[in-house]
């Protein structure tokens, strides 16, 4: 059985998904799909819509075979340890055969060239990285320019023109770099992303919208039927079912109180130590709470933001703040030392036999639950905590829900 690893966020998931997990199936030749998805918290710093056993379900209601979790120490990252995260989790299941990720260019070939450049940094690029960001540009932005003028300067004109600053485009060579870094036998493709962009809030096409503009659409009319032009009807199904249960929709709103406390109980000296903190940030964040025109989330965040401090930025550094998370903890020799366990989210028939062959093939223990495991993982701990803040937002969460880690089983189908 030929297997092809996505990498996933689906909140929730759409039409654009579903296109993009199709065409991964028909490009890859594939029989099976293999999703490794964020948990409760995302990679722009964010709270996912809906929890991560119902964003479960949806993938494999929409085709995905088995669904194994990101850990949040990994699904919060910039685009590099996100990244690295995700393919490391994927090469270790041992069974997926293909990666195939969506991009605005649809164009691999460059991608790749880029890829196997950088894999081990060349010399010269920490001195061109360091003129980018003296302009006083985000990191992203910086490493663009700066990946483009190495690539000039080695004679790859197309390499050079990639346009990639582009959020697909960035996320695939960072997927490409961790399969050239791990030395991973995973053969990746892409698929051109098309009609609605990964951040476009607006609406432009009668039956596919990006999740973006989905949950700016369900925040605005409040109504989950909104979204069913945009979604499978599956999909619709369960934002229906949580948002009568009151489990969703979640936002950082939900979270701004605790937060708030955190910071305002806090010393420079606590902030400084939290993952993503850094030029002084916290100094920043201290100074912006008394001005606050209103104590909100918006606020705080238009206060922080400048031209080096990009919102995803910002929604990180406010995350790690939340959840806990020290630079001791995630430090790029903890990232590097990669996933520790691979935890199942939900499988199908097929998925079941996946299942069976990651029995010997797979190379990391594979988890059903969060109880018991066969060892203490770090990781594994910090998912825990990130579902009990998560869960806690809920009208009506009980201590089960907040201890759901322990106690749910898998989404099968």
């Amino acid at each position: 059985m030929r297997a092809v690893g996505l990498i996933v966020e689906y909140n929730p998931f759409h039409n654009g998904h579903l296109y993009h997990l199709q065409q991964s199936v028909k490009i890859t030749e594939s029989d099976a799909v293999v999703a490794v998805m964020s948990g409760n918290f995302l990679q722009r710093g964010e709270p996912a819509l809906l929890n991560k056993w119902t964003r479960a379900e949806m993938a494999l209601r929409g085709g995905c075979d088995l669904v194994i979790e990101l850990p949040v120490a990994y699904a919060t990252q910039a685009a590099e340890w996100f990244a690295y995260g995700a393919a490391a989790l994927l090469d270790a299941t041992g069974v997926v055969d293909a990666l195939c990720f969506g991009s605005e260019s649809g164009d691999i070939a460059p991608l790749r060239r880029i890829a196997r450049t950088f894999a081990q940094e060349p010399a010269p690029f920490s001195g061109l990285l360091a003129e980018a960001l003296a302009g006083g540009v985000s990191y992203p932005a910086a490493y663009s320019a700066a990946v483009r003028r190495h690539m000039a300067a080695e004679g790859d004109a197309e390499a050079a023109a990639f346009p990639l600053e582009q959020p697909n485009n960035t996320l695939g060579l960072h997927y490409l770099l961790a399969l050239e870094r791990l030395g991973s036998r995973i053969e990746p493709f892409s698929v051109k992303r098309e009609k609605a962009g990964y951040s476009q809030a607006d609406i432009t096409d009668a039956g596919i919208a990006s999740a973006t503009a989905i949950r700016k659409l369900l925040a605005e009319r409040q109504s989950p039927g909104e979204a069913a032009p945009f979604v499978p009807e599956t999909t619709l199904q369960l934002l229906l079912r949580d948002f009568e249960a009151g489990h969703g929709p979640a936002g950082w709103q939900s979270f701004w109180k605790p937060l708030l406390h955190i910071i305002v109980s806090s010393s420079l000296e606590t902030l400084s130590d939290y993952h993503e903190m850094s030029e002084g940030l916290e100094n920043r964040l201290k100074r912006a709470i008394p001005t606050l025109p209103s104590l909100d989330m918006e606020a705080l965040l238009t206060a922080l933001k400048t031209k080096r401090y990009t919102r995803t930025k910002l929604q990180r550094a406010l995350l790690a703040i939340l959840l806990g998370h020290r630079k001791d903890q995630l430090s790029p020799r903890h990232l590097r030392e990669g996933v520790q366990y691979i935890r199942v989210l939900g499988y199908s028939a097929k998925g079941r036999e996946l299942l069976k062959r990651m029995r010997t093939a797979a190379r990391l223990p594979v988890l059903l639950s969060a109880a018991r495991p066969p060892e203490p993982y770090p990781f594994l701990e910090l998912d825990v905590r990130a579902t009990s803040l998560y869960c806690s937002a809920w009208p009506q969460a009980t201590a089960r829900d907040l201890f759901r880690d322990y106690y749910e089983k898998p989404v099968t189908i």
